[in-house]
């Protein structure tokens, strides 16, 4: 990066506000080590860089946590990391309106923080959230456990202020829920992975803290049979917020003190109800197998959500499969067993009741073999195509991802998907190559 350059972007966020050299080594992505990192301390301040950088030609890499930095197709030159840590404010809070208005860089820990003293709280649980930014959570539309009853990011946010590529400050949608009006703009940014615009603040709905939560396990002695009790769950007048199904590895590293297959199941509301849903779960599993629920503690609920992914040291693929609901049990065990034949273990955990199925797989030779991993995660793609599901590669040394592709084909989405790309970034500097069909 010139001289000149580096100058400008010091003056327009300040020195402090500006890491080259080995500073910047925190933000190296894949072998990518970014000209330099910036943090800006206003919209305006985002605005002028992102201007700056299109000048230049530079790339500009949005972050926010940096909890989802290794997923996607890395691009071949890091270019600019765009900071929003000091974006962490809370604009506005309307109890009375259930919203709330936000700065992109403010931690998921640190808003439920705030609007739990108001005995509000917004029904997102990503992994990581004391790192998980609100920016970060829409643009890569994360979610966790409670997605089951909550919806993702796509149900709660309300309106949003992005940075167009051109340096443009765009809003879309408004501040209250009932807000029809025009193209529903925030939508088109949640799960973009920052190849559109840089978010820079959002509106979303709140909900009010439930009086009561539990988290109960189940014992199976087969993941089939889990799947059976989660369908049972799901249709029985049972309103559980989370609905999880682990195989022996994963439910081994929850800490549920057996190493078994099991059905994490969690409920929320009025104390009475809780109660009545709980002695109404253990009936109902009883006829599927399971053992009697177990209670699990509050802390648990931080760690379900990557449960899989932590349940090996040192993993060598983490790929997240979307199938139908009443395949996930089999996609877990058809996934496991092309893992063993080729002599690799893997975790499984799912939230079954939206189809969402986590898989981690582990080599434990010393110089792990990559032709084993790559045909076991093409097994593990194709399974998921079977059900009319999808695969991405979550993340995976660049040896794999040289021989796996991260994303599933679009088809003919992705004519539609370039076509947005290089309307709102035509000349493809915000993270460029990073998502889908390349853009």
């Amino acid at each position: 990066m010139q001289a000149a350059l580096l100058d400008r972007l010091r003056s327009t966020v300040g020195p402090a506000n500006v890491l080259t050299g080995v500073e910047v080594s925190p933000y190296v992505v894949e072998g990518r080590t970014p000209d330099a990192v910036v943090f800006p301390g206003s919209v305006d301040e985002v605005s002028a860089l992102v201007v700056l950088a299109g000048e230049s030609r530079i790339p500009v890499v949005p972050w926010g946590g940096g909890t989802a930095a290794a997923v996607g197709t890395p691009s071949s030159r890091a270019g600019l990391v765009l900071g929003l840590r000091r974006l962490d404010r809370v604009l506005e809070h309307e109890p009375g309106d259930l919203t709330a208005t936000v700065e992109a860089g403010i931690t998921v820990a640190k808003l439920q923080a705030a609007l739990g003293a108001h005995g509000q709280w917004l029904s997102l649980d990503p992994p990581e959230a004391e790192r998980a930014t609100v920016g970060g959570v829409l643009a890569t539309n994360a979610s966790g456990p409670r997605r089951h009853l909550y919806g993702s990011a796509r149900d709660l946010l309300i309106g949003v202020t992005v940075v167009t590529a051109e340096g443009a400050v765009v809003r879309g949608g408004g501040k209250v829920v009932k807000n029809v009006a025009g193209y529903d703009l925030p939508k088109l940014f949640i799960g973009s992975y920052g190849t559109l615009g840089v978010i820079v603040e959002a509106t979303v709905r709140l909900r009010p803290r439930p009086d009561e939560e539990r988290l109960l396990a189940v014992r199976f002695d087969r993941v089939k049979d889990g799947g059976a009790a989660a369908r049972a769950v799901m249709g029985s007048d049972l309103i559980p917020n989370a609905v999880e199904l682990l195989d022996a590895e994963a439910a081994r590293a929850l800490g549920v003190g057996w190493s078994a297959p099991a059905l994490v199941v969690g409920f929320d509301g009025l104390a009475e109800q809780v109660e009545w849903q709980c002695a109404e779960l253990a009936r109902l599993v009883a006829a599927c197998g399971g053992r009697e629920p177990q209670r699990l503690s509050g802390e648990t609920w931080s760690r379900l959500g990557t449960v899989a992914h932590g349940a090996f040291a040192a993993p060598a693929a983490l790929v997240r499969l979307g199938v139908l609901p009443t395949h996930v049990a089999d996609t877990m065990e058809q996934g496991a067993e092309a893992a063993r034949g080729r002599g690799l273990a893997s975790a499984w955990a799912a939230h079954a009741g939206v189809g969402v199925v986590r898989g981690a797989l582990f080599s434990a030779r010393e110089a792990q073999e990559v032709e084993p991993i790559v045909a076991t995660l093409l097994e593990w793609r194709e399974v998921a195509r079977a059900g009319g599901g999808h695969a991405t590669l979550e993340w995976a040394p660049l040896s794999v991802k040289s021989e796996v592709p991260v994303w599933d084909d679009p088809g003919a989405a992705g004519r539609i998907m370039r076509g947005i790309k290089a309307q709102l970034d035509p000349n493809n500097i915000l993270n460029p190559g990073r998502f889908v069909a390349g853009i």
